[in-house]
């Protein structure tokens, strides 16, 4: 018994995917490098002195490379057996984080276990996903089957969203909605996906053009009308593929557009906000009576698509002015160009960049950036790591880590696609969609593209939670890829 155990460890570590391994250990090298010149203040401590933060990283890879080796010697078959399990009890530990965690800058995220503090909501993410590829591996499991299984892979993705907003930790929570990439990948509709892109870009619209009025609306209102009723006509002629009704749909339109042009030239105000909603209203209703003809489920997508839009639009401005903190208000202000506040919400992010241009291209040096060394930049070991990375290695170490990044993901997904079963390769997807989002919005909070939200940089920012959380997501996936060999002896 003992011989075949030691045979299958061995054949464990023969399958198991070595070019991923050596590209973590990069990045977790290249990151614990990164904290250590970060948080350097020339007493030329030891870059593994425990007393720093960069000694404590390297303590904290240790503890991950050995992790690492327990769940690959682990029966793969105990992830696929217990996926639901790991899900209720990290969803338990969420809520009880809730009423147990002391409050820190805000947030109630953090459980303090003496001199170490875990932060739950990392360990969510592999148990989440190990819950939804589950779900996607169970018998006969198609997302397009019955409406009813996209209700069930959503509740397994939301329920620790709407655990952790409860902790007020919306950064960690906004993670999670990176895995409407995998029911992409698993059969998902598009329009989904576009429908997400058209209320991001409403929500921008809407929040920065408030000035000037138009017909007596801002001009951002006026401008969402206006991409609604487009949009409404497109759909209407590309999706629907119904050239009679989109084409009195547009003509409707034009016309009603062209009379409160003609009215407004003669003097006579026209309310827009009655115009818009008439028109479009006016629109719906037609499409509702001729689709009766026609095949009815497209034509009321599209319809729903239109109604959904509008009342999104009018939610707009009570979500941004009463459901937003001020301070999430003040970060997306200063994101979007409507105020700058380079003494307040905004200061990070102008030190930020000011240090990350500062490094040119070449850079300043290891350990030679004045912006980083003088403590500019707040929070510079965790979320702003990055910027260090900018000034003192410039484009060119800039460049360097992101294709470092581009690599591992782009592996990752390589071994998403190879993968024999549902279980393993939607686990893996989830892992690339967590990689891609973390990387996508961290890089962007640094350089000022996206709100500041406390979206850590995988393997780079400071932190023994964040680590341990991703070395758990990625190992897992590494097992259970180095079981599809096993499968095929």
């Amino acid at each position: 018994m003992e011989s075949r155990n030691t045979e299958a460890n061995v054949s464990v570590f023969r399958s198991v995917d070595w070019i991923t391994i050596v590209l973590y250990i990069l990045l977790v090298s290249a990151g614990a490098v990164s904290i250590y010149a970060a948080s350097y203040n020339f007493d030329n401590a030891s870059m593994f002195d425990l007393s720093e933060f960069s000694g404590k990283q390297f303590l904290w890879i240790g503890l991950s490379l050995v992790i690492g080796c327990v769940i690959l010697l682990l029966d793969y078959r105990l992830y696929e057996a217990y996926a639901y399990p790991i899900y209720g009890c990290v969803i338990l530990l969420l809520i009880v984080t809730i009423f147990i965690a002391p409050d820190i800058k805000g947030s109630h995220s953090w459980i303090v276990l003496g001199p170490v503090s875990l932060q739950p909501a990392e360990f969510g993410k592999f148990a989440t996903a190990l819950a939804l590829a589950k779900l996607f591996d169970s018998y006969n499991f198609s997302l397009n089957a019955k409406i009813s299984n996209y209700f069930r892979a959503l509740i397994i993705i939301f329920l620790p969203i709407i655990m952790i907003l409860c902790q007020k930790e919306t950064g960690s929570a906004l993670v999670y909605l990176s895995l409407v990439f995998v029911l992409y990948r698993e059969g998902m509709s598009g329009l989904i996906l576009c429908a997400v892109l058209c209320a991001i870009t409403f929500f921008v619209v809407a929040v920065k053009y408030t000035e000037p009025l138009i017909l007596g609306i801002p001009v951002g209102e006026f401008t969402v009308f206006v991409m609604i009723m487009t949009l409404f006509s497109l759909m209407l002629l590309f999706y629907c593929k119904d050239l009679f009704i989109a084409r009195n749909v547009i003509i409707g339109f034009a016309a009603s557009g062209i009379t409160v042009a003609i009215l407004e030239m003669c003097g006579i105000n026209v309310n827009g906000l009655i115009y818009f909603l008439s028109v479009i209203g006016a629109g719906v209703v037609y499409t509702l009576i001729a689709m009766m003809r026609h095949r009815i489920n497209k034509f009321l997508i599209t319809v729903g698509f239109a109604v959904v839009s509008v009342i999104f639009l009018f939610s707009v401005n009570y979500v941004f002015g009463n459901i937003l903190q001020p301070h999430q208000q003040m970060r997306i202000k200063v994101v979007l160009g409507i105020e700058e506040d380079l003494r307040g919400v905004g200061y990070n992010v102008n030190q930020s960049k000011i240090a990350i241009g500062s490094g040119g291209i070449a850079g300043k040096g290891f350990l030679n950036g004045t912006q980083t060394k003088l403590k500019y930049v707040p929070e510079q070991h965790t979320d702003f790591i990055f910027c260090t990375i900018g000034e003192e290695e410039g484009f060119i170490g800039s460049a360097a880590v992101l294709l470092l990044f581009l690599a591992f993901i782009l592996r990752i997904i390589h071994i998403a696609e190879r993968q024999r079963t549902a279980f393993s390769r939607v686990y893996a997807y989830c892992v690339a969609s967590y990689l891609i989002f973390h990387l996508c919005i961290n890089i962007g909070m640094v350089i000022g593209l996206c709100p500041v939200i406390g979206i850590p940089l995988p393997f780079f920012s400071y932190g023994g939670s964040a680590l341990w959380g991703f070395t758990i997501l990625l190992f897992i996936m590494l097992r259970l890829d180095a079981a599809r060999k096993e499968r095929r002896d």
